[in-house]
């Protein structure tokens, strides 16, 4: 008796095809990012928090340009394949270079016209910072752990030179040396969340979801059948801003960013669509979409993970 495969599983039937993993271009990732945080700035609600990202993101490209990572070992690269774990745990393996691009982002930040009054006391604080205490902020940041008002002021601009060094180094990858990991909702690279996924095109990614890392930048490949926080293939549905969602697999029409809500583990996480919109971004996206959130408040769905960029205290589901 013949199945009928599912929407997505005939996609991941040809291995040799697939790409299984975007490895972060950490330049133009960042020179995209920046120009869509500026496009989809204009007449949103958070206008000028998007100006100013978009003005942080701009300097995490020319940092891009000059930070140097270590490449991992080869025994590293054997033992993360042999347990199918990530290969480079972003709380245990923080390059020191990311307090060289942490000074250059600051530098750019106190000579920037978007940037916030309000926020001057924390660059202040994040310049004179010991070297010391920036690695245990640094770390509670990667983890999650931000329980002081000047933690989560902090936050956005630690990721952020977080996010070259993590980005520097999964670029000097090979697809080969990237596991297969479990759970397959955690980044094969670093072990971090993914702030959303995104449906791209072109070429043989035509098409495909692929998870976007908050951390390192990396993307992987999962099926669009499978909820991206406890892969089940079960209830996975999509709203919007302008109509509820359904089971169909493209949910509601002419909407560029959706929440993908997950009926067995009660949570949510968006999905950017660029045959919708060639030049969405997932992480850019997620965060000019926050009137989304807002709605999905009031559902009894969870947020899966957090925007690494938006302060906010609350951890990721369970």
């Amino acid at each position: 008796m013949q199945r009928i495969l599912q929407p997505g599983e005939i996609e991941a039937l040809d291995r040799t095809n697939l790409p299984r993993v975007r490895l972060p271009q950490p330049a133009s990732l960042f020179a995209d990012r920046a120009a869509r945080l500026a496009q989809k700035a204009e007449g949103n609600p958070i206008g000028d928090y998007l100006r100013f990202l978009a003005r942080l993101v701009r300097a995490q490209q020319q940092a891009a340009g000059t930070v140097q990572t270590a490449a991992p070992e080869p025994a590293l690269i054997a033992q993360a394949q042999e347990h199918s774990m990530p290969l480079l745990p972003a709380a245990s393996y923080v390059d020191p270079a990311w307090h060289r691009v942490l000074d250059e982002l600051l530098a750019a930040l106190n000579s920037a016209t978007e940037v916030p009054e309000a926020l001057q006391p924390t660059l202040q604080a994040l310049c004179t910072m010991p070297f010391d205490e920036r690695g245990t902020l640094a770390r509670r940041v990667l983890v999650g752990l931000l329980t002081e008002p000047q933690d989560l002021a902090s936050a956005p601009i630690v990721m952020a030179a977080l996010q070259v060094t993590f980005a520097d180094r999964a670029s000097r990858l090979q697809e080969s040396d990237v596991p297969y990991t479990d759970p397959a909702t955690i980044c094969p690279v670093c072990g971090s969340a993914p702030v959303a996924s995104v449906l791209r095109i072109g070429g043989r990614e035509a098409g495909l979801r692929y998870l976007h890392c908050g951390v390192c930048c990396t993307e992987w490949h999962m099926v669009r059948v499978k909820c991206t926080h406890c892969e089940s293939t079960k209830g996975v549905r999509y709203q919007g801003m302008q109509s509820e969602g359904s089971d169909q697999k493209d949910g509601p029409k002419d909407e560029v960013v959706l929440a993908e809500t997950c009926d067995q583990c009660h949570t949510y996480r968006k999905i950017a669509n660029q045959e919708k919109d060639p030049l969405a971004e997932p992480l850019a996206d997620d965060l000019a979409t926050l009137l989304l959130d807002l709605l999905m408040g009031e559902t009894d769905y969870a947020r899966a993970s957090m925007n690494p960029l938006l302060p906010m205290s609350e951890g990721p589901a369970a």
